[in-house]
């Protein structure tokens, strides 16, 4: 399904569920959206733990959501703080998003929207597992 990114949908939507997140320990809100190739918009927040090593990233959060809702195919990606700013994902949650966007996904960037693969180059994927085998 080709689709055209709506990035101020997802820049939205993103804001709208910073609000939710639970983040005591940094005070970094953090929330994110995505657009899966079906046109379904997931979103989700950062959920620290007093264990910092237990909590969990907003775009974790985002991709367990979509995934919940049946979607595998991620397009597109938006993630902001607390006062609405865009935010790059970190390294982890790129490794994440790479399992359900592979290197074409796009990621929303104050220089505008960049592939994954830019992002996350030579990174390690699925196909890495299908040719180990």
């Amino acid at each position: 399904m080709t689709q055209e990114i709506d990035f101020t949908t997802l820049r939205d939507a993103a804001r709208g569920v910073v609000t939710r997140a639970y983040a005591p320990y940094s005070g970094l809100s953090v929330g994110a959206a995505t657009l899966s190739e079906t046109g379904h918009i997931a979103v989700g927040c950062n959920v620290e733990n007093v264990s910092y090593g237990l909590g969990v990233c907003a775009e974790v959060s985002m991709v367990a959501n979509a995934v919940s809702a049946g979607e595998r195919k991620l397009l597109a990606v938006s993630v902001c703080d607390g006062r609405g700013r865009l935010l790059t994902p970190c390294g982890r949650c790129r490794q994440v998003l790479l399992e359900f966007g592979g290197p074409g996904l796009l990621v929303d960037t104050d220089d505008g929207p960049r592939r994954l693969g830019e992002l996350l180059p030579e990174a390690f994927g699925p196909d890495d597992l299908e040719r180990g085998r």
